[in-house]
């Protein structure tokens, strides 16, 4: 069982994240002696998918309903988890009996929580699930989410991209994508490509160029990306500040897929841009097109870059007035 707590100290992304990983057995006075649930944002209850004992739905059950008392307001979900273990007909059987025991035990309880949201996700450490499920979760509470799908919206239009993420290096979680539906190949071919680059990137890191960047994300045959000097207003600052200092390197990489590659067509690229020192960009993009015209499709990364950074830089902005 994990909780996710809102923290304005910390800036890892452009959303702080706070997981307090607790035992299944935890008592809820427990947290509360240490901070009131109402500072919760989402509850994850990780439940094993061959684990339909009663005891154990529950106390989840019980966590859920006491939870939602004390904050109505908080995300629920539920990560039905070591999912690859069971055969795919076994997986859906069990995946659907446990939504159904617990919605039956919350009805049970009382007829206003039949309705209560609660979503359900297959998930396992064999895959990217887990992180497409966090991801997920993670959406729920960025609230500069609609403004981040929008510039990925601009950019897939204008770059005939089918397919771009905004990941969180690091973590190798999606911060946000295009309006596209998200189809599991093609999230895992990103997430397969951005966790080889966090691991040799340093091997082909360049001793002259200055990275804004974690030494991982230095990439083989990066390419230095334009980057432009000017200066914005911040709601509640006074006056202006340039967005850069000085010229900025900015990592990126390219490589070509095969036809018979998961979750990407014939003749398609697939790019890596660095946003931030904590964000990339990862398109598909035609073969064809990015050949033809990469020149554009750098130009709209730029246009693309200085909008997430604006964006970063404004909620930063925000979690200095809370803290003050």
């Amino acid at each position: 069982m994990a909780f996710i707590h809102l923290n304005s100290a910390l800036a890892f992304t452009v959303i702080p994240l706070e997981i307090w990983d607790c035992p299944g057995d935890i008592a809820l006075e427990t947290l509360k002696a240490e901070t009131p649930l109402s500072q919760f944002a989402a509850l994850i209850f990780v439940v094993d998918i061959q684990d339909l004992y009663q005891p154990t739905i529950t106390k989840m059950v019980e966590t859920i309903v006491s939870l939602y008392q004390e904050n109505p307001d908080i995300d629920l979900e539920v990560f039905v988890h070591k999912s690859d273990v069971l055969s795919e007909e076994y997986k859906i059987e069990n995946f659907r009996h446990l939504q159904q025991r617990v919605m039956d035990e919350l009805m049970y309880i009382g007829n206003e929580y039949e309705q209560l949201p609660i979503n359900f996700q297959l998930t396992s450490i064999y895959d990217h699930s887990l992180h497409d499920a966090f991801s997920r979760v993670m959406h729920k509470l960025i609230d500069c989410l609609p403004y981040l799908e929008d510039l990925l919206n601009v950019f897939c239009s204008n770059s005939q991209s089918s397919k771009a993420f905004l990941f969180d290096i690091n973590s190798r979680l999606y911060v946000a994508t295009d309006a596209s539906p998200v189809d599991p190949p093609t999230h895992n071919l990103c997430n397969d490509y951005l966790q080889m680059l966090n691991a040799f990137g340093p091997l082909y890191k360049s001793i002259t160029a200055t990275s804004p960047s974690a030494p991982r994300a230095a990439l083989p045959s990066v390419t230095p990306a334009p980057s432009r000097s000017r200066t914005t207003s911040l709601p509640g600052s006074t006056g202006s500040r340039p967005l850069s200092t000085k010229p900025l390197f900015y990592p990126s990489a390219s490589t070509s897929l095969a036809s018979s590659t998961a979750g990407a067509g014939a003749g398609t690229t697939l790019t890596y841009h660095l946003i931030t020192p904590h964000l990339a960009l990862l398109a598909l993009i035609p073969t064809t097109v990015f050949e033809a015209r990469r020149g554009l499709v750098e130009y709209n990364v730029v246009f693309f870059r200085e909008g997430v950074q604006e964006i970063c830089q404004v909620e930063e902005e925000a979690r200095r007035v809370v803290q003050t």
